[in-house]
């Protein structure tokens, strides 16, 4: 077992948790609950707790990395990895880092830059077991957990596994060749997972169709205008979500 990798019977946040005690890691560790009273997504959004039902984890990376901008994506692979390790999922990839299965959002992940100004924290919720219900009653639908899409959860051992194998293999023995190399070695593998390429999508200030990734992580997409590279921003994809 990783000492490295520390559980909290509740917290209001991983993340917000890890940036008040960088000084429990070293330089790469975890932190992970399955209780997240005030957690929150991309661009501001709450995540809603599920007490007992969800993983929420964040890693903690000391290291310098080539290419941190890209942290987002790499973080969708190694969750992706460890998810089809563990249950045998093969997730798609909403650019840049939501993962779906069956089309339904089951996992979010948000990268921060700590206080220090150079450690950086990889926050992910994966939804394990809530039922229906909670989807219906939190209006969330279009998102799903492992369990309703067939997975064969245990709740008791599940959280502990997957938090030790996204620390050990998805991050740190993965790091030795990303923190240098950066996205390049990665590209492929997150083409082939990416469910925005080929589909029209909308983006803050534009739409078109999404043609490819690029090296530093960004969103190919050609308009009527030519070619426009995406970084940050929402972007909306025909046919995922409900988007039309």
């Amino acid at each position: 077992m990783n000492e490295s990798v520390l559980y909290l019977p509740e917290t209001e946040s991983t993340n917000a948790w890890a940036k008040q005690n960088l000084d429990k890691f070293g330089p790469i560790g975890a932190v992970y609950t399955t209780c997240q009273t005030a957690g929150r997504g991309r661009l501001g959004r709450g995540w809603a707790n599920a007490p007992g039902q969800a993983l929420y984890y964040t890693a903690v990376l000391k290291t310098p990395l080539a290419q941190p901008g890209t942290l987002p994506l790499f973080a969708s692979l190694a969750v992706a990895d460890t998810l089809r390790q563990r249950y045998g999922v093969s997730c798609q990839i909403k650019w840049p880092n939501d993962l779906l299965l069956g089309g339904k959002k089951i996992a979010g992940i948000l990268c921060e830059v700590a206080p220090d100004g150079r450690t950086l924290l990889a926050g992910v919720g994966v939804n394990l077991a809530q039922d229906q219900a909670f989807f219906d009653a939190a209006g969330l639908p279009h998102a799903a957990s492992l369990a309703l899409q067939g997975a064969a959860v245990d709740l008791a051992a599940d959280p502990e596994w997957l938090a030790q194998y996204l620390t050990d293999f998805g991050f740190d023995r993965a790091l030795y060749t990303y923190e240098v190399e950066g996205f390049a070695p990665y590209r492929a593998q997150y083409k082939a997972a990416c469910v925005n390429l080929g589909r029209r999508v909308t983006f803050d200030g534009g739409a078109g169709l999404a043609a490819d990734i690029d090296e530093d992580g960004r969103l190919i997409v050609q308009t009527d205008g030519g070619e426009t590279r995406v970084f940050t921003g929402e972007v909306s994809v025909q046919g995922i979500y409900g988007c039309v």
